[in-house]
């Protein structure tokens, strides 16, 4: 399923995606807010992108539509906080040139949308870890309500355990947010 925004596209990964998964997962940056390390080569992306991203049915590549360059990457995946099937958890990850563009506010609403319309999900969650304020904001511009702190919630790949500032977004709520189409 592709879906379609003002600036973006937000498409099924391919295998050739390869590269540009590659060129914005080795920023250090990224990976820090992201969770991940910073990946190291093309042949430890393409092992990402089988394993994470392909044949996945809503996790999308975030690609601009001016130039078709993918940018980042979001999907609504299993919640394993929350034990029944109508809750995801939002993720997502973005390439730093394209930082405090709007680009993921945007793409957090495409998703948000599909993920109540289509999948009628009826709460979807999110988490950020404290040091990144710029994915709270963008959590709270799209309607998300802070829940609170999940202390020392995940070990990173460096040996650092990270809290995790958790966030909702109910169905009801956001059907009553001015962005949200779905009404």
């Amino acid at each position: 399923m592709t879906l379609t925004t003002e600036r973006l596209t937000l498409r099924p990964f391919r295998e050739d995606d390869v590269e540009a998964l590659y060129a914005y997962s080795k920023d250090e940056e990224v990976g820090r807010n992201a969770g991940w390390k910073p990946h190291e080569s093309l042949l430890e992306s393409s092992d990402i992108l089988h394993l994470v991203f392909l044949n996945q049915s809503s996790v999308w590549a975030i690609e601009r539509q001016t130039d078709r360059r993918l940018m980042g990457s979001i999907g609504l995946i299993t919640d394993s906080a929350r034990q029944y099937g109508s809750a995801r958890s939002l993720g997502y990850a973005l390439g730093v040139d394209y930082w405090g563009q709007g680009y993921m506010t945007e793409a957090v609403r495409a998703a948000v949308r599909f993920g109540f319309g289509q999948m009628g999900l009826d709460l979807i969650s999110a988490t950020c870890y404290p040091d990144n304020p710029a994915s709270r904001r963008v959590l709270e511009k799209c309607g998300f309500q802070y829940e609170g702190v999940l202390h020392r919630a995940e070990l990173l790949y460096n040996g650092q355990v990270k809290d995790h500032l958790c966030f909702y977004l109910p169905h009801e709520k956001a059907a009553n947010l001015d962005w949200y189409v779905g009404k």
